[in-house]
């Protein structure tokens, strides 16, 4: 999953979207994304994640179940 993110975070399988209740730590500007670590599973991993701090670069924010 990180692989998918690092090369392509609009990889279909990480269903990436943006996410709206965490603040951007970088930029207050810019965008937060939730993407999928896994899918139909209980406790199913997500990924927070926003990019910068540099240009090209992905900062993860956090890995947590969904509940």
């Amino acid at each position: 999953m990180i692989r998918y993110l690092q090369e392509n975070p609009r990889h279909p399988s990480l269903q990436t979207h943006a996410f709206h209740s965490l603040e951007h730590p970088f930029d207050s500007a810019a965008k937060v994304f939730e993407a999928y670590a896994q899918n139909r599973t209980p406790g199913a991993h997500r990924v927070f994640w926003c990019y910068g701090p540099e240009a090209g670069m992905i900062t993860i924010l956090a890995i947590t179940p969904h509940p």
